[in-house]
C-alpha cells in the first residue's frame, strides 16, 4: 500500500513538474549553439587566420624590417662618405696677393688661398675609415645576427599563437561536448521523472521517489546552463583571437578524439635542443656577446681615416668653373688613444660579463626544456590512461544504466540506483572528453617546447 498524501503534496509536486518543464527544454540545450552554423573553420584555418590578424605578429613583422634596415645601417661604415657643398662670405676687406703671383709666374688665382671679397666656395670631398679596431666588422656581424633574432623570435610568436589557437579550439570541442554530456543526463532524468511521476499517479510509486527524481533533475538544469556559457565565453576569446568581431558567426569542424603517439621522451628532447625557439634564441646570445666584446676592443687600436677634397672658389660664380679657380686636398689621419681613463677596460669587462651570462642563461634553458618535456610526456601518458579506462567503463556504465531502470521498473533496484548510474554515465562520459582534451593540450605544448610548425594536423 502507498502512503496516502495531502491534496497540498500533489499540487505541490504538479507545479513542481509543471516548472521543470518549462525551465529546460527536454529535446534541445538552453543556449543554441550549432557546429554547423556561420563560417566553418578547421584548426588549420584557424591558425592560419589568427596568423594574419595577431597584432603581435604583425609588430613582430615590423621588428624583421626594422632588422634588415640595421644591418643596411651598419654596411655604410664600410662604404666612403660623399658629399657636396657651397659657401658664400661677404669679407669687408681681403689681402689681395695676385699681382704678386702674377708678377711670379703662379698659375693659380691666389684669391683661392687668401680669399675674396665675394667669397664663393664650391666644392666636394670623399672622406672614409680604413681601420676602427674592428668596430665596423662586429657591428655589421651583431646587425645580421640580429636579424637572425627577430626571425627567430617571430617563429616563436608564431608557436605562441598556434598553440592557443589550439587551446580555445580544443576548448569549444571540449564544450560542446560537455553540453552535449550534461543535456543527455538531463534527459534521462527528465524521462525518468516522467516514468516515476506516472507510477506514483498508478500508485505503484512512493512520493519519496518522486520528489527525490524530481531534485534530481533540479540539480542538472544550472550545468545545463552553465554548459551553454562555457560555449559562449570561449568562442568570444576564440573569436578575438582570430581578428572577428564578436557578432560574427564562426563555427568549428571536427570532433574531440586524438590519436596516441609513442613516446620517446629522448628523441623529443633532443628535437627540443635543436628547434626550440627560446634555445635557439639563446644561442644567438652567446653570438652577439662575443661581438659585443670585440666592438668594446675596438678602443685599444688606433684609427685610420682619409679624406679627398676638391674645392672651387672665386669672387663671380661664372668664371668659378675653371683651373685657377681650382684647388684640391689629400690626407690620413691615424688616432691612438693613450689613455682613455679606463673607459675601454670598463666596456671590455662589461661585455665579457654579459658573455658569461648568455652562457649561463642557455645552460638555464637546457635544464628547464628537459623538465618541459618530461613533463608533457607524463601528462600524455596519464591522459591516454585515463581515456582508455573510460573507453571501457562507458560500456560498463550504460549496461549499468540499462539494468538499473529494468530492475527498477520491476522493483529490484531502488530509485536511488537509477538516479546513481545516470550520475556514473555522464561523469565516464565527462572523464573520457576531459582526458582526449588533456591529451590534445600536452601534445600541443610538446609541439610548441620542440618548436614544431606542422600546424595542419589532424584530429
Amino acid at each position: 500500500m502507498m502512503t496516502e498524501i495531502s491534496r497540498k503534496d500533489i499540487a505541490t509536486i504538479i507545479l513542481l513538474s509543471l516548472v521543470l518543464s518549462l525551465a529546460v527544454p527536454s529535446t534541445a540545450p538552453c543556449t543554441e549553439i550549432s557546429l554547423n552554423t556561420g563560417r566553418e573553420l578547421s584548426l588549420k584555418d584557424a591558425i592560419s587566420i589568427a596568423f594574419l590578424n595577431n597584432k603581435t605578429i604583425q609588430i613582430q613583422i615590423e621588428e624583421i624590417d626594422i632588422a634588415k634596415a640595421n644591418i643596411l645601417g651598419a654596411k655604410s661604415a664600410f662604404w666612403p662618405k660623399l658629399s657636396t657643398s657651397y659657401g658664400y662670405t661677404d669679407n669687408g676687406a681681403a689681402f689681395d696677393l695676385r699681382k704678386l703671383a702674377i708678377q711670379g709666374g703662379s698659375k693659380k688665382d691666389t684669391g683661392i688661398f687668401t680669399g675674396y671679397t665675394n667669397d664663393n666656395k664650391i666644392g666636394i670631398s670623399v672622406a672614409d675609415t680604413i681601420y676602427n679596431g674592428g668596430a665596423n666588422i662586429a657591428a655589421f656581424k651583431e646587425s645580421q645576427l640580429g636579424l637572425k633574432v627577430q626571425e627567430e623570435t617571430l617563429r616563436a610568436r608564431k608557436l605562441d599563437v598556434a598553440f592557443e589557437t589550439k587551446r580555445l579550439y580544443y576548448g569549444l570541442l571540449l564544450a560542446y561536448e560537455t553540453e552535449r554530456i550534461t543535456q543527455a543526463l538531463y534527459n534521462e532524468a527528465k524521462a525518468h521523472y516522467d516514468d516515476v511521476k506516472s507510477k506514483f499517479e498508478q500508485g505503484t510509486s512512493s512520493r519519496f521517489d518522486l520528489l527525490q527524481s524530481s531534485v534530481q533533475v533540479s540539480k542538472i538544469v544550472p550545468e545545463v546552463v552553465k554548459a551553454g556559457n562555457a560555449i559562449e565565453i570561449i568562442m568570444a576569446e576564440f573569436k578575438k583571437l582570430l581578428g572577428f568581431k564578436q557578432e560574427d558567426l564562426i563555427s568549428i569542424t571536427g570532433r574531440l578524439d586524438f590519436s596516441p603517439v609513442e613516446i620517446k621522451e629522448e628523441e623529443f628532447l633532443k628535437g627540443a635542443y635543436k628547434n626550440n625557439p627560446e634555445m635557439i634564441l639563446k644561442l644567438f646570445g652567446i653570438d652577439i656577446s662575443k661581438w659585443e666584446i670585440e666592438y668594446a676592443k675596438a678602443g685599444y687600436y688606433p684609427q685610420v681615416d682619409a679624406n679627398f677634397g676638391y674645392t672651387y672658389r672665386s669672387n663671380n660664380l661664372n668664371t668659378i668653373f675653371n683651373y685657377q679657380h681650382s684647388d684640391w686636398a689629400l690626407g690620413v689621419t691615424v688616432g691612438f688613444s693613450i689613455f682613455d681613463g679606463m673607459s675601454t677596460k670598463a666596456k671590455v669587462d662589461a661585455a665579457k660579463a654579459k658573455y658569461a651570462q648568455a652562457f649561463l642563461s642557455k645552460e638555464d634553458v637546457t635544464d628547464q626544456l628537459a623538465v618541459d618535456v618530461k613533463s608533457a610526456c607524463l601528462d600524455m601518458k596519464k591522459s591516454e590512461a585515463i581515456i582508455q579506462s573510460q573507453r571501457d567503463a562507458i560500456v560498463e556504465a550504460k549496461d549499468a544504466l540499462r539494468i538499473a531502470i529494468i530492475g527498477y521498473d520491476n522493483g529490484v533496484t531502488t530509485n536511488l540506483d537509477v538516479l546513481d548510474t545516470q550520475v556514473s554515465l555522464s561523469q565516464v562520459e565527462k572523464n573520457l572528453s576531459e582526458g582526449i582534451y588533456d591529451y590534445l593540450m600536452a601534445k600541443a605544448q610538446l609541439d610548441r617546447i620542440m618548436g614544431r610548425e606542422n600546424y595542419s594536423e589532424e584530429m
